[in-house]
């Protein structure tokens, strides 16, 4: 659920980012919330039952969460083989050796960007 109110929660009202903050981030129950807010625990829980619902749906929808955690994967996997494309360079002749690892920086650059644009 953290994952998923990190990507939507801007799509909640401003009541149900704040329950849903007190009980998930702050710990506190539904009792201390509604005693806070003078509202029932049962209107706490029905606020809290609302937003996760919500968060699902446009999880369901969007699928952002989902995107971004296959983007990290597939950068994780083509930077382990960027590092296995060094090492296997390293015997060939200085030129070819030279060239490929250009090539191999810019890959990573490109990587790099990919991922400080997905966090």
């Amino acid at each position: 659920m953290a994952l998923l109110f990190d990507a939507y929660s801007d799509l909640l009202t401003e009541k149900q980012r704040l329950v849903f903050a007190l009980y998930y981030h702050e710990d506190l129950s539904l009792g201390e919330i509604a005693e806070t807010y003078g509202i029932s625990r049962q209107g706490v829980y029905d606020i809290l039952k609302r937003s996760e619902k919500a968060l699902l749906q446009f999880e369901e929808r969007l699928q952002l969460v989902r995107r971004r955690e296959r983007t990290r994967q597939i950068v994780e996997q083509m930077g382990t083989a960027v590092n296995r494309l060094r090492s296997l360079i390293n015997g060939l002749d200085s030129a070819v050796c030279e060239k490929a690892s250009l090539a191999l920086d810019t890959l990573s650059e490109g990587l790099a960007e990919i991922s400080r644009l997905n966090d």
